[in-house]
C-alpha cells in the first residue's frame, strides 16, 4: 500500500473530521487498516513530532494533530483487536504523586498510541501503587512525568519500587527532567519531549529507532 497523501496531510494539519472520513471510507472499502496505520498515519504523526522537536510547531498544534490522529485510531483499534493484531508493547503513563499537570503526559499518551503501543493512561497524582497495578495488568514500560521540581523526586520512589524487576522498564520525562537526573535516579531511558518519548520507550525495550 502506498502512502495516502490526503490522510497524511489531514493528520499533520490536525483536520480531525477529514481523518475520520478517510478512515471510515477505507474501512467501508475493505482496505487493510493495519497498513493504513503503519504506512500513512504513524509516519504523519512522527512528522509532527519531529516538527515539534525542532521548534517548527508548538504544543497547541501538536495537540490538534494528535487528536486528529486519535479520531482515526478510535475507528481502527477495534478492527485490529478483532483481527488479532498485536501492539508493539503495553505501556502505562502517569504524572507522579503531587503533580497534577497533564498536557505533556497527554501528548506522550497520544504519541505512543499513534506509534503502535497499547497505552494505559493512569492520569495525574499517581501513587507507586497505581504504577504497580498497571504492571500487574501487563505494562512492560512505566512512563513517569513531572513538571515541578518539587515532585520530580517522586520518580525515585517508583524506580526504587521496581528496581528488583527485570521485566519492567522505567522511562522519565517532563519539563524539570534532564538526562543527568534520569541517570542519577536509575531510569532506563529519558524522553526530552513527547516525540522523543517514543524513541525513549523503544530504547528502553531494546528496539531499534524508527526513521522519519
Amino acid at each position: 500500500m502506498s502512502i495516502n497523501d490526503e490522510l497524511y496531510d489531514a493528520i499533520v494539519f490536525g483536520e480531525r473530521d477529514v481523518v475520520i472520513e478517510i478512515v471510515r471510507e477505507a474501512v467501508a472499502n475493505d482496505e487493510d487498516v493495519s497498513e493504513l496505520l503503519n504506512v500513512t498515519m504513524i509516519p504523519a504523526l512522527r512528522e509532527v513530532g519531529d516538527q515539534f522537536s525542532t521548534g517548527e510547531v508548538f504544543v497547541p498544534e501538536m495537540l490538534v494533530s494528535a487528536r486528529a490522529m486519535q479520531g482515526g485510531i478510535d475507528i481502527i483499534e477495534p478492527l485490529l483487536a478483532k483481527s488479532g493484531h498485536q501492539p508493539i508493547a503495553k505501556i502505562c503513563v502517569g504524572t507522579v504523586k503531587g503533580d497534577v499537570h497533564d498536557i505533556g503526559k497527554n501528548l506522550v499518551v497520544m504519541m505512543l498510541k499513534g506509534s503502535g503501543f497499547e497505552v494505559e493512561d493512569l492520569g495525574v497524582d499517581c501513587l507507586v501503587e497505581d504504577f504497580e497495578g498497571a504492571v500487574e495488568r501487563g505494562a512492560e514500560v512505566v512512563c513517569l512525568s513531572a513538571l515541578l521540581s518539587t515532585t520530580r523526586d517522586e520518580m525515585r520512589s517508583v524506580i526504587d519500587h521496581f528496581k528488583h524487576r527485570d521485566d519492567v522498564r522505567i522511562v522519565v520525562g517532563g519539563a524539570v527532567i534532564t538526562q543527568d537526573f534520569a541517570d542519577e535516579i536509575g531510569a532506563d531511558a529519558y524522553g526530552a519531549d513527547a516525540s522523543d518519548a517514543v524513541r525513549a520507550v523503544r530504547a528502553a525495550l531494546g528496539l531499534a529507532s524508527v526513521s522519519s
